[in-house]
C-alpha cells in the first residue's frame, strides 16, 4: 500500500527542484523531506530522484508522480461532489502548452471553465514540439502538442492548425529583402527566434532555402517578439491569430509572400473520465474549432 503522505513529499521535491524549497512548501524541515524520500525509496526498493541540480525524477519517480496527480485529481473532484460546492476550495490543474497558444486562443477557451469550477492554473510553457515530454513524465495532466502520437494511458484529440507567416516591418523588408527572401540573401538577414528549443524558424529556412546558419535574436516573450518585428529588429514567424490586425494596419508585411507554415495542435490528456477533464476538453475543442484552421488529413 502506498503512503500518500510520502508521495506528496516526492511530488513537492520534483516540482520545486530542491529539498529546501520542498520543505518550505510542505512547512516541514529539510531533514524531514529527506527522511520521507528515503523511506519511500526504501519501501519500494529503488531510487526515485536523481540528485542533480535541479533534482530530477527517475523513470520510477515519473510514474509515481503521474499516479499521485491522477489520484489527487480524482479525490479533489469527489470531495467537491460530497460538499456544498460554494464551500469547496480550488483545484489546481497543470497543463503544458506553447506560448503562442497562451497569447491567442487558449485563455479565452478556458475562461468560463476556470471561473465556474474554481480552478487554479499551473501552466508549463514550452515549444509545441516539447510539451509531449511533460505529459510523458507526469509533470502535467494534459498538454497541447504538435505530435499526433498518443502517450500510453492518454487520449489525443485534434484541435486545429496555427498558420505561421514570415513577417517584418515594411522598412525592414525594403532594407534587407525588397524582392523577398532568396537562397542568396536568407543566410544574411536577422531573424527573431523565440528560444533555443524553437525549431520552426530553422526548419523553415533549411527546407525552403537550404540555409542552416543565420544571424538571429532570441526573444522568449510573445509581446516582446512582436514588438521586435514591428520595430525592425528582425523578421520572424508569427501565427495569423497574432498578426491579422498588424498586417491590416501595414505594421507588418510578409518577407516571403508565398509562404505559410501550418503547425497542427493536438490536445493530449490523461484518460480519466472525470467531470472536470471532460469539461476542460470540451472548452478547448469548442474554441479551437472557431479559432484554428482545421487539420487536413494526409
Amino acid at each position: 500500500m502506498l503512503d500518500y503522505r510520502l508521495l506528496a513529499t516526492l511530488t513537492a521535491i520534483l516540482e520545486e527542484g530542491s529539498f529546501e524549497k520542498a520543505a518550505q512548501r510542505l512547512f516541514i524541515t529539510q531533514s524531514a523531506v529527506s527522511q520521507r524520500l528515503r523511506q519511500l525509496e526504501d519501501n519500494l526498493g529503488q531510487t526515485l530522484v536523481v540528485r542533480s541540480t535541479p533534482l530530477a525524477a527517475t523513470t520510477a519517480g515519473q510514474r509515481l508522480l503521474k499516479h499521485y496527480k491522477q489520484v489527487s485529481l480524482l479525490e479533489s473532484e469527489l470531495d467537491d461532489d460530497l460538499k456544498d460546492r460554494g464551500e469547496a476550495g480550488f483545484n489546481t490543474l497543470t497543463i503544458g502548452l506553447n506560448a503562442d497558444s497562451i497569447g491567442t486562443w487558449f485563455l479565452p477557451a478556458i475562461q468560463n471553465f476556470v471561473q465556474d469550477n474554481k480552478i487554479l492554473l499551473d501552466l508549463k510553457v514550452d515549444d509545441q514540439e516539447q510539451t509531449h515530454h511533460l505529459l510523458r513524465t507526469g509533470e502535467v495532466l494534459g498538454c497541447i502538442s504538435a505530435s499526433s502520437s498518443a502517450v500510453q494511458g492518454c487520449r489525443c484529440i485534434p484541435l486545429g492548425q496555427m498558420i505561421y507567416r514570415p513577417l517584418a516591418s515594411p522598412d525592414f523588408v525594403e532594407k534587407y529583402a525588397p524582392n523577398g527572401l532568396t537562397t542568396e540573401n536568407a543566410s544574411h538577414i536577422p531573424v527573431a527566434v523565440f528560444n533555443r528549443k524553437d525549431p520552426l524558424q530553422h526548419r523553415y529556412l533549411e527546407q525552403r532555402f537550404g540555409v542552416t546558419r543565420f544571424p538571429h535574436h532570441l526573444i522568449p516573450a510573445c509581446d516582446g517578439f512582436i514588438s521586435a518585428l514591428v520595430k525592425g529588429f528582425a523578421y520572424g514567424l508569427v501565427p495569423d491569430q497574432q498578426s491579422k490586425e498588424l498586417m491590416q494596419n501595414k505594421e507588418l508585411v510578409s518577407i516571403d509572400p508565398e509562404c505559410e507554415i501550418p503547425v497542427p495542435l493536438y490536445w493530449h490528456v490523461w484518460n480519466l473520465q472525470t467531470s472536470l477533464m471532460q469539461q476542460l476538453t470540451r472548452s478547448l475543442t469548442t474554441t479551437a474549432r472557431k479559432s484554428l484552421t482545421p487539420i487536413i488529413s494526409a
